[in-house]
């Protein structure tokens, strides 16, 4: 099988030749530990790929985080980045008051001039299932905009400024949406960190009324373009994911070891594709082999019955050991 054919067989549970393999190499990895991702890639090839907008188009993004300092990102706001290759934080957003919103637009320029014509030869002339570039994260999106806890904040008290940015978020990744699954991807790739380790982040039936909504709508344009819905999300979202299921997400990436696995499986095998992952608090940064492949073994016994519905995906991050990444995928052919 081809990793396309590998993927769609995963999806529609038809008994794929083995569970895809998806590697994510955080920044700091692609920066710094180059040698050892070719290394890892050459010897566990991904089944899902992503293409670039123009060629190197990917490499300006990466260099923001090469060294430490400030930068403005394309909506407005200033990140700080504290630790070369860490992905840093926003210092000054760029809706810190509201007054800020009268004159407050999103970057249309970034949709409604993007070209996507590289990207569509690429996925085109490859074998690998492809995925968009991130697309909709309204949630964090807000946050990076507002700030955390003025967030937090507009939503406890209801301030009706807060919906009139959400809606301002949504109508830009609905156009950004529409643009991928009218190309030539197999699947448009969705995120928002919903979780804290224990539960989420707001109520979840707050997140049912403002949010829900703008994720079955980014859904019914993905889907009647004939693509798939990827979405990933930190944290403990066991409250949601009957939700995210319900609204059409395809494939969840989430931290199945800040969850309970089996009753994940109990509940939701068959209905969804279990895009990974590995335990990245503990196993993969901590951990011994024998204790990777213990992780692995864990999912693969919930979710892995050979008919499909499950996805071999790793997070490599910088305290991660190249050992005990090729062990995630050495375990997933055992």
């Amino acid at each position: 099988m081809t990793g396309r054919e590998r993927v769609k067989a995963t999806l529609t549970h038809t008994q794929p030749d083995r569970a895809p393999r998806d590697l994510w190499a955080l920044p700091y990895v692609s920066l710094f530990r180059g040698a050892e991702l070719e290394a890892v890639l050459k010897a566990y090839p991904s089944d899902i790929a992503r293409p670039e907008l123009s060629p190197g188009s990917g490499d300006t993004d990466l260099q923001r985080l090469a060294v430490c300092g400030r930068y403005t990102d394309e909506w407005g706001s200033v990140w700080e980045v504290g630790e070369p290759g860490i992905i840093g934080e926003v210092k000054r957003p760029a809706v810190a008051e509201w007054s800020d919103l009268a004159t407050f637009q999103p970057p249309w320029d970034l949709v409604r001039k993007r070209d996507l014509t590289n990207a569509n030869h690429e996925c085109d002339k490859s074998d690998s299932f492809m995925m968009s570039s991130v697309s909709a994260r309204p949630f964090e999106r807000l946050q990076f905009l507002r700030g955390t806890e003025n967030v937090f904040m507009d939503l406890a008290y209801g301030t009706p400024e807060i919906f009139k940015l959400i809606e301002m978020i949504h109508a830009f990744y609905r156009e950004d949406v529409t643009q991928w699954a009218h190309s030539n991807v197999d699947a448009v790739f969705l995120m928002d960190d919903w979780g804290t380790n224990q539960s989420l982040l707001i109520n979840p039936e707050t997140w049912r009324s403002i949010f829900k909504p703008l994720y079955r709508d980014y859904c019914d344009i993905i889907h009647a373009a004939g693509k798939s819905v990827f979405f990933h999300s930190d944290g403990n979202i066991e409250s949601i994911y009957g939700d995210l299921i319900e609204v059409g997400i395809d494939a969840i990436n989430s931290q199945l070891f800040c969850m309970d696995i089996e009753s994940l499986s109990e509940r939701y095998k068959g209905q969804i594709t279990f895009w990974g992952e590995i335990d990245r608090q503990y196993a993969l940064p901590f951990g011994s082999p024998d204790d990777v492949r213990a992780a692995v073994q864990r999912v693969r016994s919930a979710f892995d019955d050979g008919s499909g519905g499950v996805i071999a995906q790793c997070e490599w991050g910088k305290d991660n050991s190249q050992e005990n990444i090729e062990t995630v995928f050495k375990a997933w052919l055992d």
